[in-house]
């Protein structure tokens, strides 16, 4: 128990945990909300009024069919979705005339299938015939589908809701809807997302484009050559470059080029073997032959890379051997691996769009899907508007930013550092540099002193001496060396004192980023300053002063703070003491099964100013989205029940630094989807009103929970393309764009809000949620809250994507991830 906060006996739930229970059960009835996001802006007279376009079209009903939802079951059991709609394909094709009512059914490739109004049998089952192209021998295989009628889902409840004469969201009728349009197939390669949306405007679709990578359609022996690095394909493989190809073609589909017809197969291994090696026996006999003598003499075929392994099709007790050179991979095969670096980079510049550029593609797809005249859709009674929803938007003024001595708004998304100094300069005594590029000595030198004047120039007391000489290193002796500068440089500050800046020059290579934050925050507690070889060795100006803002906040100094803070202007913040905590999760890439999910929670630690935060990170169960350490008890022997967690920790700190307990809590918590707002509120709140009983008897601060939301698909456009009153330099809208109508919710309290000036591509808004409110934020208040907020993300002098809170705390837990992947952190 702190001593900033009374003693307590160790209390079950106090009725205030149980009130906060109950007030959230409240809020997840959807009773009419008491600040919907369509009130009255009071700042009206502050804000510019626009009109921005969005990738939604409305939707309308020409008839209301009763929709019949029912159970399918598939014997023998498939997993393969993309199998399933085969099946029911063909089941359709077969029977829908003559058993199924000549209904068109829309399948989820799951358990459920749906139909706009009844079958005409309750159960029934049917034997389907699939010829499956997958297997050797392209056998036919027998199902068996049964079909039972579950439930009955009512178009008129959906209505009734628009018409908000019914509390309950229909969503066993958007389940419906979405099936119904996705059915519609996507183009390869640019999936075109549709969804539909309970909005203000009623029902709408949200039509939007989005990238997939798929494996390249080319001949193996070139994929291998190209993507596992083999370049004498004349050559045996070694066992590690035989491993490499096995893990990178293992699934795939291939056909065959030495007879007509393309023959199909999917990938199980590689042979141990060169295919010139390999024996099998192809008759009754039980004769032997070789593969390569098999094929010269069936396809009069000789193969041209014998040394290389082959492919092996089918089991390991009866495999089928295919040549890699007269195998190609079929296309339109999504690749379901993480993506490296190279990758991404390929991704983003092939699918990177300006605003004009994705509102045209939309539009050309929503034309070419022609949803008005398909089958499916007009069965459901479905009519969509061809042309997009306009939507009216205001944009928000920027904060007034102090420096030292001089303030500035930004403009246009961003503002620099050209002749201005920090508000609170650090202070850096003890600091080095390591080298482990092929920077040379006098660049490196160059560098540091470059780094050293600008880090002075703007405000920080910056020693021009390091601790140690500075000194290269090589890239395969990361930890010999970040060990070594820890304890030389312990030995020379001396007791109670240790190295506060440790500057890294990373390897010409990229891949040791985490490996070298694991070491040195994890295992060593040095604060250190990463840098990239390339920028180094040009020291460009702009990247120096980049630098300088992010060695300023590690070492406890302040870029810039808000001048409405510190005259305490900021509604709901600076009237009293407040803590604006963010908190994210981030999980395992796909196929990291094992390792866990990564929590982070930061709080701000400076008031009126909220400029400074102070960040915990947490390892909980794989993909768990619930945050298991907010609160916690356990048991001491001595003690008896102990409380603990991280917002009690951080509401700790809060008091030590500012002397004060916050009678306000404004929590931002990102990465949580619709269908777990209720899991989260419910858990999370409860854990933070427990965190707060905990410190002090009857402690209960006015909580504010908003959700933040960046993984959607909703755009915004602006009304005239190349006006350069409504857009900035990329051709985005301005930032500080908010929309709180037509596409929010229809009764609860959510806006969209596009902080950050867009660099490439489009920009996408950050989607905000308030799910509880004790604080009764009006809409005005909370929008110029968090776009303020925005405004003090302290890693560079440009609009951050979102809540600098929120933001910190993604950032975060993606580096706790980095680091639990070399070692368990709590």
């Amino acid at each position: 128990m702190s001593a900033d906060y009374p003693s307590l006996p160790s209390p079950s739930p106090s009725s205030a945990v149980s009130y906060i229970t109950r007030e959230v059960e409240r809020t997840l009835t959807l009773q009419p909300s008491t600040t919907p996001s369509v009130q009255a802006h009071q700042s009206a007279s502050i804000v510019r009024t626009t009109i921005a376009r969005t990738n939604s079209a409305a939707v309308v009903f020409e008839v209301l069919p009763a929709s019949g939802e029912t159970r399918v079951a598939i014997t023998p059991e498939v997993t393969s979705k993309k199998v399933c709609r085969d099946i029911i394909s063909a089941l359709v094709k077969s029977y829908r005339e003559s058993h199924l009512g000549k209904r068109w059914p829309a399948y989820d490739g799951r358990k459920s299938l749906y139909t706009a109004g009844p079958l005409p049998f309750a159960s029934k089952e049917f034997v389907v015939k699939l010829v499956d192209e997958d297997s050797l021998a392209r056998r036919e295989r027998t199902f068996n589908v049964a079909i039972k009628f579950a439930a009955k889902a009512d178009l008129h409840h959906l209505q009734e809701f628009l018409r908000s004469r019914q509390l309950d969201i229909p969503q066993e009728i958007i389940q419906v809807l979405d099936v119904a349009i996705l059915v519609m197939a996507y183009n390869i390669g640019k999936v075109f997302i549709k969804a539909f949306a309970l909005t203000q405007m009623g029902l709408s679709l949200n039509v939007d484009m989005s990238a997939r990578a798929f494996y390249e359609p080319i001949l193996v022996h070139d994929f291998v050559k190209k993507y596992c690095n083999v370049r004498d394909l004349r050559r045996p493989l070694s066992d590690q470059d035989r491993v490499r190809v096995k893990r990178a073609l293992k699934g795939i589909k291939v056909e065959i080029l030495y007879r007509e017809g393309g023959r199909r197969y999917k990938i199980s291994s590689v042979s141990a073997q060169p295919i010139s090696q390999l024996m099998f026996s192809c008759d009754d006999t039980g004769a032997r032959t070789s593969v390569v003598q098999y094929f010269r003499e069936k396809y009069h075929i000789t193969l041209e890379f014998a040394s290389l392994p082959a492919l092996q099709a089918g089991s390991d007790s009866k495999p089928a051997y295919l040549p890699i050179e007269f195998c190609k991979i079929v296309p339109g095969q999504r690749y379901t691996k993480r993506l490296n670096e190279r990758q991404v980079t390929a991704m983003l510049r092939a699918t990177c769009q300006r605003p004009n550029e994705r509102e045209q593609s939309i539009n050309k797809m929503v034309v070419f899907n022609n949803y008005n005249s398909d089958t499916l859709v007009n069965e459901f009674g479905i009519r969509v508007r061809a042309e997009l929803a306009e939507v009216e938007a205001r944009v928000l003024p920027p904060p007034m930013l102090k420096y030292l001595g001089t303030q500035e708004a930004p403009r246009v998304g961003c503002w620099n550092m050209i002749d201005k100094r920090m508000v609170n300069g650090g202070r850096v005594e003890f600091w080095t540099c390591v080298n482990f590029s092929r920077l040379r000595e006098n660049e490196l030198y160059r560098f540091c002193e470059e780094l050293v004047n600008m880090c002075k120039a703007k405000g920080m007391d910056f020693n021009s001496a390091p601790i140690l000489p500075i000194l290269p290193a090589h890239p395969a002796n990361i930890e010999k060396a970040l060990s070594d500068i820890h304890a030389q440089s312990s030995a020379r500050t001396g007791p109670g004192k240790q190295l506060q800046m440790l500057i890294i020059i990373l390897p010409d290579v990229s891949g040791s980023y985490g490996r070298i934050k694991r070491v040195c925050e994890t295992e060593l507690g040095i604060v250190s300053q990463c840098c990239q070889p390339k920028q180094a060795m040009k020291c460009n100006k702009q990247y120096l002063e980049n630098l300088a803002l992010k060695i300023n906040v590690k070492v406890g100094g302040r870029n810039t703070v808000l001048v409405n803070a510190i005259e305490k202007k900021i509604p709901f913040v600076t009237d009293r003491p407040t803590i604006i905590f963010g908190a994210d999760v981030t999980h395992p890439q796909p196929g990291e099964d094992s390792s866990p999910s990564i929590a982070a929670v930061v709080a701000s630690m400076d008031w009126p100013e909220v400029t400074k935060y102070r960040g915990l990170v947490a390892a909980q169960p794989h993909r768990e989205e619930i945050i298991q350490d907010l609160y916690k008890t356990w048991e001491d022997p001595q003690k008896g029940v102990c409380h603990g967690g991280m917002i009690k920790e951080l509401l700790i700190a809060f008091r030590r630094s500012t002397g004060l307990k916050p009678d306000r809590i404004i929590f931002y918590r990102d990465g949580v989807s619709e269908g777990q707002f209720s899991q989260v509120l419910l858990h999370e709140v409860d854990a933070i009103r427990k965190a707060c009983v905990s410190l002090e008897n009857n402690y209960l601060p006015r909580i504010t929970f908003v959700v933040v939301q960046k993984r959607h698909h909703t755009r915004l456009f602006p009304a005239q393309h190349g006006d350069r009153n409504s857009t900035d330099r990329s051709g985005n809208i301005l930032p500080g764009t908010v929309v709180d109508t037509k596409i929010c919710h229809p009764s609860e309290f959510d806006f969209y809000l596009c902080s950050h000036a867009g660099i490439q591509g489009t920009s996408r808004p950050t989607h905000y949620h308030v799910l509880y409110d004790e604080n009764n934020f009006n809409a005005d208040a909370l929008q110029m809250l968090t776009n303020n907020l925005c405004h003090t993300y302290a890693k560079v002098y440009s609009f951050s994507l979102h809540s600098s809170s929120s933001l910190l705390c993604s950032f975060g837990s993606f580096s706790g991830t980095l680091l639990c992947r070399g070692r368990s952190i709590r």
